[in-house]
């Protein structure tokens, strides 16, 4: 080496551009990446779930395509960013060899500069690159979530029936908003490294064939070591994972209202709060061991970091494998050696990041691929509010969830406009899945259901919406205000027309006692009411929207008697212009329809008026006797 170039070689963990100490992505604090990228192999739940349900790369390709030019433009800055960057350690070598040692300084300032001009391009095309890559995958994941929330929407009551409300949830926001990974990170990453490994390879063999083989040599095991760890620490974080779901279950489960509700009712809190504890404790000793297996991937790293730049250096002190290699040579490569190991990591994770985020695709896909069971019809039969009379049969209607039990066989009813309809029968009998019909809350599996004779599945969903309004026992109340509530059947009312609504449902005088009337937050849930409160309000908000066909499915089961008797008596006089069809198991509720069906095991077995099937002394007289309502009986 020669003497008249003397000085101190710079260590690559004190250099500028390189840092090997520091934590690599993903591993600082505990933390995680992209679901299944720790430990250098795919996690087994997305490996089962690719098998379930495989993922085509065509049909990847096809969501980015109308963004083939920025993704373009994306690789071009990754590749130029890292290129340009690779120019710092040849900098640095001319820095110590020539300007330094011939005090040379023009050459000094133009090489320094040099160096701030190339940081300052890679921050520049970083940041463009970074704008650019998260505005597609933003824009893909916008397009994937509203195209599959309203494909959702489009779904039958019996796909949110048998499926959990959080699993819904979870693939709308944790897996979609996981996909964007694809572009921000695997993508760009596998592009990113894939330019560093090459360029940084083809560097390091420019400044010394010699020391480049060494570091090829040493890497390998090096690598293979860091993986053993990581791969320990992957199943630590799993356990710990699954402990972290048990204890936001426990959150949900014991502090939400209605948890904490039924633990107050039931004396379930110390047993809740002792359960609590020991999972927080056991959560204790899995957080210590990750962070351990953490420091031991860490310590390893360093180890590495540590291990190849000594060999550099003892090699380059034997004039056999030195070659002659001048000190800033030696520095420029042990700072490109330095910058060679991460994205060798990351190019060997590539496996497992791009199965992660397939099997994320995966998830949403069989949502977005699931059957709609209750289609919008091709060519919608218009019928105006302002033309329908509500005019409700079913024609011979048969219903099953299951093939193999059907709910209900053969159904005939004919419910002229303007009249009324009474269900009763025993728990089970197809009272509300009859009467769902009509709304196509579930279409038909025999017969047909009309209204004023034209086929329901033959409307379209938000003309039959605005036709047929539905009150159920269960009401659901927004968390907004009290008039943002009955606003959302209708939009465009006017504020008398929400009071109007407000006082048919004779539930006006209450929500003008609230604080902030109208306007008042009604709480998670419509907790803030009792059940009967909730009631009148769902009735009211149905009202406001004056549907022709009216069905109340136990609307007023949670109604005092004088409560129930007032807002009947409403009903009855907006009756005369709508069609109602009530399920309820009080006999004043249904004593004076016009007609009344007595359903037993999904079959009509009588018909008539109150009188007529008293007098008849069948089911319904039975069901009388045996405590349909309270009041006295009078035939």
């Amino acid at each position: 080496m020669a003497d008249h170039r003397r000085s101190t070689p710079v260590h690559p963990t004190t250099t500028p551009f390189s840092s090997p100490s520091a934590t690599p992505p993903g591993e600082r604090d505990g933390s995680r990446g992209p679901r299944g990228s720790r430990g250098g192999r795919p996690d087994p739940a997305d490996v089962r779930q690719l098998e379930l349900s495989p993922v085509p790369l065509r049909r990847i390709a096809r969501l980015f395509a109308p963004h083939r030019a920025a993704l373009a433009v994306v690789v071009a800055l990754i590749v130029l960013s890292s290129a340009v960057g690779l120019a710092q350690p040849f900098l640095v070598r001319h820095v110590i060899d020539d300007a330094l040692p011939r005090q040379d300084v023009r050459l000094l300032l133009l090489l320094v500069g040099a160096m701030l001009g190339v940081a300052a391009a890679t921050a520049v095309i970083g940041v463009v690159q970074t704008w650019l890559s998260t505005s597609v995958g933003q824009r893909v994941m916008h397009r994937l979530r509203s195209d599959l929330f309203a494909h959702l929407q489009q779904q039958s009551l019996g796909f949110f029936t048998r499926t959990r409300g959080g699993e819904v949830q979870s693939r709308l926001v944790n897996d979609i908003g996981g996909m964007q990974g694809v572009v921000t990170q695997t993508a760009t990453s596998v592009a990113a490294n894939l330019t560093v490994v090459v360029g940084t390879a083809v560097a390091m063999v420019a400044l010394s064939w010699r020391l480049a083989l060494i570091s090829l040599v040493v890497l390998p095991p090096a690598v293979l070591l860091t993986r053993q760890v990581a791969r320990m620490r992957h199943r630590v974080t799993g356990e710990r994972q699954r402990r972290l779901a048990d204890l936001h279950v426990q959150i949900e489960e014991g502090l939400s209202v209605s948890g904490v509700l039924l633990t107050k009712t039931l004396g379930a809190g110390p047993r809740l709060a002792a359960r609590f504890e020991e999972t927080s404790s056991d959560l204790v000793g899995l957080e210590i061991r990750s962070r351990l297996a953490g420091r031991w991937r860490m310590a390893t790293m360093n180890i590495v970091f540590a291990a190849v730049p000594a060999a550099i250096y003892l090699a380059a002190g034997f004039p056999a494998t030195s070659g002659g290699m001048t000190i800033g040579t030696l520095v420029a490569f042990i700072a490109l050696q330095g910058g060679l190991f991460r994205p060798l990591m990351g190019l060997l994770n590539v496996g497992v990041d791009l199965t992660a985020s397939m099997a994320l695709f995966s998830r949403i896909f069989e949502y977005a691929d699931l059957p709609v069971e209750i289609a919008q019809p091709a060519s919608p039969v218009r019928l105006p509010r302002s033309a329908a009379r509500g005019e409700v049969r079913f024609d011979h209607v048969g219903f099953a969830y299951d093939p193999d039990r059907p709910v209900l066989a053969d159904v005939d009813l004919h419910v002229p406009a303007g009249t009324s309809l009474a269900l009763v029968g025993a728990t089970g009998s197809g009272k509300s899945t009859l009467a769902s019909l009509v709304a196509r809350l579930h279409d038909v599996t025999e017969g047909r259901v009309t209204l004023d004779g034209v086929d329901v599945r033959d409307l379209a969903t938000a003309d039959l919406a605005e036709l047929v309004g539905v009150v159920t026992q269960e009401t659901y109340l927004l968390h907004a205000t009290v008039r943002e509530n009955l606003r959302h059947a209708r939009p465009d009312a006017s504020d008398a027309e929400v009071e109007q609504a407000a006082r048919d449902a004779r539930v006006h005088d209450l929500i003008m006692s609230l604080p902030d009337g109208y306007d008042t937050v009604v709480g998670s849930r419509g907790h803030r009411f009792s059940g009967g409160e909730q009631q009148r309000i769902a009735i009211a908000r149905t009202l406001l929207r004056d549907p022709a066909v009216l069905v109340l499915d136990e609307a007023t089961s949670a109604l005092d008697n004088e409560t129930e008797r007032s807002i009947l008596a409403t009903l009855e006089e907006l009756a005369r212009t709508r069609t109602t069809i009530t399920i309820a198991h009080r006999l004043s509720t249904v004593r004076d329809a016009d007609q009344i069906a007595v359903l037993s095991h999904g079959r009509v077995v009588e018909v008539g008026t109150h009188e007529e099937l008293l007098l008849l002394g069948g089911r319904y007289a039975d069901l009388v006797r045996s405590g349909l309502g309270t009041e006295p009986v009078a035939a």
